[in-house]
């Protein structure tokens, strides 16, 4: 469920790119207007809005933002603005930049999407950037890691909810042969399972797993892998059982003790709202007993703040 809230009355796109206009001009920009314009459009209308923009005054939208804005406020603003393939794709470009790479957040992207996500952003990575998505990792990760990102991209799973309980309980005896049995580890199986197998039956085999050996497979995993290898195996645990609690759990680390990680509040503000924004702020009282947006509010100040805020709803 979505936490956008959208006016009753669809919104006209060329008044809405007037009245951007309007609040881009004279001196100083009118920040508030434009949150209250682009945080209450879905992607289709922001599309529109972007197209008529250019049309009326021959200037990108995202370029006059670039100008007008700054900080955390024009980052949010810059990704918002983006259709949800074409975000993922951009930040998947920055976080494999050669100059400050972040894999963890590359890592976070893949391994959080649904096949047709992935199939999507894929191609539009290509025509974005005109490189290969799977060249610019090969390029920038190594050894069962980059296995693992290269076979989640590239394996077609199946996204429905039944599971075969024999195959089930196989994958978690092999699991299990692979890891704990084991003297080392076998991270071929561990990939092998963990990226041909849909969410729904990985969470199946998450609680045969628990059942048949009594232990966590979350746990098994941390204590067998690590580094972004684990960080990758561990996501596609999470997201298999509940994607709300994983990034209920993403955001609450990224506010958390010193300072604030912007970078990733934004991510996943940013790329949540029009999906699943309702159940993680659920998830997140449940786990935390404090609303996800008093947190915000708290780590955050001026247009930054009313901005992610406006997305993320207060109820």
């Amino acid at each position: 469920m979505a936490s956008l809230t959208l006016p009753p009355a669809p919104p006209n796109p060329r008044q809405d790119a007037i009245d951007l206009h309007k609040a881009f001009k004279g001196f100083g920009c009118d920040s508030t207007a434009v949150s209250n314009i682009l945080a209450h459009r879905d992607s289709m209308q922001r599309g529109y809005i972007q197209h008529e923009f250019k049309t009326m005054y021959s200037e990108e939208l995202s370029h006059r933002i670039s100008s007008e804005l700054s900080g955390n406020h024009k980052k949010a603003m810059l990704l918002w603005i983006l259709d949800p393939p074409g975000r993922d794709a951009t930040v998947l470009r920055d976080a494999l930049s050669v100059e400050a790479p972040d894999l963890r957040a590359a890592t976070d992207i893949i391994c959080s999407r649904t096949p047709s996500q992935l199939q999507i952003m894929k191609q539009t990575y290509y025509a974005k950037f005109g490189t290969y998505l799977e060249h610019d990792i090969s390029y920038q990760t190594s050894g069962d890691h980059q296995k693992i990102l290269l076979a989640y991209l590239g394996i077609p799973r199946y996204e429905g909810p039944e599971v075969d309980p024999t195959i089930v309980t196989h994958d978690a005896k092999d699991l299990y042969k692979a890891g704990e049995k084991k003297f080392g580890t076998d991270e071929k199986t561990f990939i092998r399972i963990f990226t041909e197998r849909s969410w729904a039956h990985m969470a199946a085999v998450a609680s045969a797993y628990h059942h048949m050996f009594d232990r966590s497979l979350v746990k098994v995993v941390k204590s067998e892998t690590s580094g972004n290898f684990e960080v990758a195996l561990v996501t596609i645990l999470r997201c298999a059982e509940n994607p709300a609690k994983y990034f209920a759990k993403v955001l609450r680390k990224s506010m958390k003790g010193l300072g604030t990680d912007d970078k990733t509040l934004v991510r996943v503000v940013v790329t949540r709202t029009e999906i699943d924004m309702q159940y993680i702020k659920a998830e997140y009282y449940k786990k935390y007993k404090k609303p996800l947006a008093d947190a915000i509010h708290s780590e955050t100040s001026g247009g930054y703040r009313t901005f992610l805020l406006s997305l993320v709803g207060s109820h």
